[in-house]
């Protein structure tokens, strides 16, 4: 078999997520109430979320069955390929081998389409009509808007109002979808009222779109909340990645010596990394785990690990997790989709406890890897994938400057078609680094919640 592109055929596709819960040494502490300050139960979940996904955020079962009707739409995508980077190996002059697992290949173009699917089948099934939601840089908004059509729903997507500008050619597919999309902070919440109120020109976050949404929801019978990325149900779903990669490495008799991905929420890292999480809990195997997010919004590798919310308007429950504090603003970033202030409990409790590492890099810095995979390899990564590559490439030059052969495997989330607005600004010499000052990050820090 070539190594070029390594290819599962449908009845090889996974048939159940893989749950980490099962194996995790220690489980992230509960979410809290954000009134009682004591752990939710199912019934604080249910006005916003359908049961069966409910049951799949707190279940410690490793495994978790794919229904049918999920699988169906899958496979007009799944199994996404795994490919060799033979080119920019070359150009790197490096020993490494460089593969990549590519979701862009999805109707939506990205990953986000692999937990929209279910979400919105869930919910169908549960009479739901309309989902609310936030996006950032627009590939969650444009999945759940697929996934809402594929099953006759309604769908309002909260956009963050920077990226809302930055990227309208996301904002139009979902409208082409049928959705509609709103710019976030708006004047149609209260939570949105009092963003414009003390800033007119706030440029918005996904911690104010989270607020929209969940408002928007809790005030409908009709509708339900749902949420890209974060809660433990979405990185079950996203788990499909990993699974795929590991069977097509047993292909060709290979295993990765480290695993990467971008990180804002954790989906896309917990997506690739969580079914090889379970080969170094339980077997101890060396693989190393890296998460890659712009030092722009540096959660894990900056941020405080204990309870915040994970919204602006401390709507949401409290997560323990790694935070910036939920009314951290970050800067407007291309990479849209990694603007936000908070982790993945589980993702973050992986870090924390030392299963997982993580970085940070400029945006500068990334862009010119993503130009030079795009150079290389034909394909433009969006700009929150062009960190996992600008990772790899960093970690391939580590290999030669060590002389030492080094299997490396990156997520590339998604392509970067509708960002090349963004890759002309950065074409055009106008892309500019926005790191965060510790003066800012500890004025944002001081305001966490007290327990």
């Amino acid at each position: 078999m070539s190594e070029t592109k390594i290819i599962l055929t449908e009845k090889e596709m996974p048939r159940a997520w893989y749950n980490i819960q099962a194996d995790l040494p220690n489980l992230p502490s509960p979410p809290l109430n954000p009134a009682t300050r004591k752990p939710i139960s199912p019934e604080d979940l249910a006005p916003i979320f359908p049961l069966s996904l409910i049951e799949q955020e707190v279940s410690l079962e490793r495994w978790v069955e794919i229904p049918e009707e999920v699988l169906k739409i899958y496979r007009l995508w799944r199994p996404s390929p795994l490919c060799r980077a033979h080119r920019l190996e070359k150009a790197l002059d490096t020993p490494a081998k460089i593969y990549y697992k590519y979701e862009g290949v999805s109707p939506a173009g990205s990953h986000k389409l692999n937990t929209a699917v279910p979400q919105a089948y869930y919910n169908k099934k549960e009479g739901i009509k309309r989902i609310a939601t936030e996006t950032g840089a627009g590939q969650w908004g444009v999945a759940l808007s697929q996934a809402c059509n594929f099953f006759g729903m309604e769908c309002t997507v909260y956009m963050v109002k920077v990226s809302y500008q930055q990227k309208p050619y996301r904002r139009s597919l979902m409208q082409v979808y049928g959705s509609e999309v709103i710019a976030s902070p708006s004047t149609l919440t209260s939570s949105g009222r009092k963003i414009l109120k003390d800033n007119p020109e706030s440029p918005g976050s996904l911690g104010v779109a989270i607020s929209e949404a969940v408002e928007d929801a809790a005030g409908r019978d009709d509708t339900n909340y749902s949420l890209g990325s974060v809660l433990n149900h979405v990185l079950l779903h996203q788990t499909i990645i990993g699974l795929e990669a590991k069977k097509q490495f047993a292909k060709i008799d290979t295993y990765p010596d480290v695993v990467i991905a971008c990180c804002g929420g954790g989906s896309n890292f917990g997506g690739i990394a969580f079914p090889f999480a379970h080969d170094k809990i339980v077997q101890g195997t060396k693989v190393r785990l890296l998460a890659v997010e712009p030092t722009a919004c540096p959660t894990l590798t900056r941020g405080h690990f204990g309870y915040d919310y994970g919204d602006v308007a401390g709507l949401t429950p409290l997560l323990h997790m790694f935070t910036l504090g939920s009314e951290f603003m970050p800067p407007g970033i291309h990479a849209g989709g990694l603007r936000y202030h908070g982790e993945s409990p589980l993702v973050s409790r992986l870090v924390h406890d030392g299963f997982a590492e993580a970085v940070a890099y400029e945006q500068t810095a990334v862009f010119e890897s993503g130009v030079l995979f795009a150079r290389c390899e034909g394909i433009v990564p969006a700009p929150e994938s062009s960190h996992a590559i600008h990772a790899a490439v960093k970690e391939a030059l580590d290999a030669r400057e060590a002389g030492e052969s080094r299997t490396i495997l990156f997520n590339l989330s998604g392509h970067g078609l509708l960002d090349l607005p963004s890759y002309d600004t950065y074409l055009e010499g106008n892309l500019k680094d926005q790191p965060l000052h510790e003066e800012s990050l500890k004025k944002s820090l001081e305001q966490l919640p007290k327990l």
